[in-house]
């Protein structure tokens, strides 16, 4: 199927849409059904963060968005295998390491799951099955029998990517379109083909726009219509942004995680993988800090991801953030605890005012420079 299919699948879902906005997809509780239908309903595209889901909870998730909009919205995987390989040694390595802060706690000691993720497949054929209006992946790329599949229940495919190399994996795939995750993007690198990619989101995009034939969005430190402009001017086809969303009140994180994102400054995000076992953005505290000497000893996700899940549960439910993940971008100073609608209302008009700086009005920089 030609490339230009793709982009009409990609096209009309932003043709339906008031806004080239994407809210990113962030697991963990960060998107429940209200976020994604507020930020369809707003006129943007909401995601539904499905990676963590069980097939019933996925299924229960999309049938609530829908009870609440008519208006498309995405659901996102992780792309998995279903038996992940396991390092006994670094398994060994994390439990022991874990150990103390479960007793700090009041924890019982660190063990082995019963099973260390969900079952990509049966989530891959309940999202074939509810068909959502667009289906997009992160960690790897589908086979072009997967692509076809969801083709024909009539969702459009959005692969991730971090490098031109996996963009062009998913366009070899049949993705409609390619979301280019900068480095600057909170939570984790979506990447599949190497974990070393760091190419900034405005580099990244242009990369993509100008190698690949299908629509780019972009993705990382995206907070405000202004620099969704900058990304646009570079033909993006949209943007998508996630740590700009965590501070309304419809997201689903904690009130002591998003008590961190309101005092957080522009220095505040490293990356680790002492979380979940692959490199992911966010606030600094003292877990990474403690664990930073030993990451690269640690498992690979998702068995990492599995044995931290009752610290970091436990941290939550006692607000003690120096042991949650609390996944934020680069941006995150520039975060406002605004309602979904009024903050998408927010972000069109400062897209608005930006694109007329860009375009003239004798108001923008760059009209100026090409006036002199």
């Amino acid at each position: 199927m030609s490339s230009c299919t793709h982009s009409n699948r990609w096209s009309r879902i932003l043709d339906s849409l008031r806004l080239p906005l994407v809210q990113a997809p962030m697991a963990g509780g960060a998107t429940p059904p209200a976020l994604v239908a507020a930020v369809s309903e707003a006129g943007g595209l909401g995601s539904l963060a499905g990676a963590l889901l069980s097939p019933d909870r996925l299924e229960a998730d999309v049938a609530a968005i829908r009870s609440r909009t008519p208006a498309p919205f995405a659901v996102n995987l992780f792309i998995l295998p279903s038996v992940p390989e396991v390092d006994d040694q670094a398994v060994e390595v994390a439990l022991r390491h874990l150990a103390p802060l479960h007793v700090a706690l009041g924890l019982p000691p660190p063990a082995v799951p019963s099973r260390w993720c969900e079952d990509f497949a049966a989530q891959f054929e309940t999202v074939l099955r509810l068909a959502p209006p667009v289906a997009s992946f992160t960690f790897g790329v589908l086979t072009p029998a997967q692509v076809h599949l969801l083709h024909e229940a009539d969702c459009c495919v959005v692969g991730t990517a971090t490098s031109l190399e996996e963009g062009e994996a998913w366009v070899a795939a049949g993705a409609d379109a390619v979301c280019a995750q900068g480095v600057e993007a909170g939570g984790h690198r979506g990447g599949f083909l190497g974990e070393d990619a760091n190419l900034g989101t405005l580099a990244l995009t242009r990369l993509l726009v100008q190698r690949l034939p299908v629509p780019v969005i972009a993705a990382g430190g995206i907070m405000d219509g202004a620099g969704m402009a900058a990304a646009l001017a570079l033909n993006a086809s949209a943007c998508q942004l996630g740590t700009a969303f965590l501070r309304c009140p419809e997201c689903g994180i904690a009130p002591a995680w998003k008590a961190a994102l309101a005092t957080a400054d522009a220095s505040s995000t490293r990356l680790t993988r002492a979380f979940s076992g692959r490199w992911a953005r966010g606030l600094e505290n003292d877990y990474m800090r403690r664990m930073a000497p030993v990451q690269a000893d640690l498992p690979a996700y998702p068995v990492m991801n599995a044995l931290t899940g009752a610290l970091r549960a436990e941290a939550t439910r006692q607000g003690n953030t120096a042991c949650m993940s609390l996944w934020a971008g680069q941006g995150v100073a520039l975060g406002r605890a605004l309602p979904v609608a009024e903050l998408v209302a927010t972000l069109a008009e400062e897209l608005a005012t930006a694109g007329q700086a860009l375009a003239g009005g004798g108001k923008g920089r760059l009209n100026r420079v090409l006036s002199d």
